[in-house]
């Protein structure tokens, strides 16, 4: 594995971001370049309040629109960055965000999993997906939750093989429902130590 840290996005890191966002790369595997290009509207925008709602404990930002185009409220979450050392290439490498229900209810049904995760693809197979669940799993429990659930693609193997080197267990193979064109789903369960 090589070096690298989590770090809460700030202007230090927005053009590094932006650079991947402008050379096609997207957090969201299923609207990619869309979802890219809100991105970067919003930042060209305004950058301080695209930074700020990279922490949004009371779900103040905009809606979030689905694979399917339906719209939906925003949830509670904070978005990390993943930054690598030097050695081989440092820098933005990638993101991984917590989403959680209010009052400790059950997420919402269009809300898949509780972490999601992208690595740029110029910084993959190095370790740091593995590296940025493992830290991303305390500020899970410093929101309260006993254990979180994450889902991927029955043939994504390189994320399941993430979620296992946490202790995340395949609970269930779901349907993800029509916001995602029914498409089939596998639910990982991590238990978090108190």
């Amino acid at each position: 594995m090589h070096g690298m840290q989590l770090v809460r996005p700030g202007p230090q890191h927005l053009a590094e971001y932006t650079a991947a966002l402008e050379r096609g790369w997207s957090a969201d595997n299923l609207r990619g370049a869309v979802a890219a290009r809100e991105e970067l509207e919003r930042i060209a925008a305004d950058p301080a309040a695209f930074l700020a709602l990279m922490d949004d404990p009371e779900a103040l930002g905009p809606p979030v629109t689905l694979p399917d185009g339906t719209v939906k409220p925003r949830v509670p979450s904070l978005r990390r960055w993943m930054w690598a050392d030097g050695a081989g290439g440092g820098g933005f490498a990638g993101t991984i965000g917590l989403r959680w229900a209010k009052a400790g209810a059950p997420l919402p049904p269009h809300v898949l999993g509780h972490i999601g995760y992208a690595v740029v693809p110029w910084q993959r197979r190095r370790g740091f997906a593995t590296q940025a669940l493992a830290a991303l799993l305390p500020l899970a429990r410093a929101q309260g939750l006993a254990s979180v659930e994450i889902t991927t693609d029955p043939d994504n193997t390189a994320s399941q093989r993430v979620i296992t080197a946490n202790g995340g267990v395949l609970v269930e193979r779901f349907d993800k429902g029509a916001a995602y064109g029914h498409a089939p789903g596998l639910r990982f369960r991590i238990e978090l130590q108190p």
